[in-house]
């Protein structure tokens, strides 16, 4: 009975840290990409302790669009997830990229 409960348990962890993951992850780095173009436009978008206006910040630009960039891959491979699926087929990371397989 012990080793059906650890089963249990190992699987609900993955589904927990999967669900963190896309569920929080995706969103929470759409938020920072949102902040990181504000910090990097500077001016009436980014307004210091002070009440100053910062300058725009050329880096907070470049982070916001890898934050973007991810969300935007994320998505993606979910819809490939889905689409594949639906047609009988998997979506395999055995390569560096992900390729769609028959599935066995």
């Amino acid at each position: 009975m012990s080793q059906n409960l650890q089963f249990a348990l190992q699987a609900a962890w993955k589904v927990l840290l999967v669900g963190l993951l896309l569920g929080a992850g995706l969103p929470a780095l759409f938020a920072l990409g949102v902040r990181s173009l504000a910090w990097g436009a500077g001016g009436a978008a980014e307004v210091t302790e002070d009440g100053t206006v910062a300058k725009a910040q050329p880096a907070g630009t470049v982070i916001g669009w890898v934050c973007f960039a991810v969300v935007l891959l994320g998505v993606v491979l979910g819809i490939t997830f889905i689409v594949a699926s639906g047609f009988g087929k998997a979506l395999s990371f055995e390569h560096v990229y992900p390729t769609i397989v028959n599935k066995k």
